[in-house]
């Protein structure tokens, strides 16, 4: 069984439309919190900081299920659906009030932004993202 990394994101104000629901486009901010939780806090409480120095979203492909009302925090599970020697893909659901509402996924570049280009995963970061990769 794949390892899910769990984050619960609050919903704000300003992530609502004139139709009353989170905004379409908002649902990538709250991905976007749950994968920095995910790969800045998670990974640093594993000894691993490398992460801090650089991702790039390649690609992000989102299905809506339901619409998400403001309220309490959304909560969104995130695993490694793919790995490659540099990419690799972050899938979530997303639940409001314990039903799914959305799911989607990103494909994330480790980047060397000091130098501006692509790098490989290194070792270290094969090994933190182990438990969550989908067998």
């Amino acid at each position: 069984m794949t390892e899910k990394f769990v984050h619960d994101v609050p919903v704000r104000w300003s992530d609502m439309d004139a139709y009353g629901h989170v905004n379409n486009a908002r649902f990538l901010t709250l991905y976007e919190e749950a994968r920095v939780a995910m790969f800045f806090v998670g990974a640093r409480e594993h000894g691993l900081g490398s992460f801090e120095e650089g991702i790039v979203i390649a690609r992000h492909e989102v299905d809506y299920l339901r619409p998400v009302d403001y309220g309490d925090p959304v909560r969104i599970e995130m695993w490694i659906s793919e790995q490659r020697a540099a990419s690799f893909t972050v899938a979530y659901e997303l639940f409001d009030d314990g039903v799914l509402a959305s799911r989607a996924k990103s494909v994330c570049v480790p980047y060397n932004l000091a130098n501006g280009h692509p790098r490989r995963l290194s070792e270290a970061e094969r090994e933190f993202l182990r438990p969550y990769l989908a067998s």
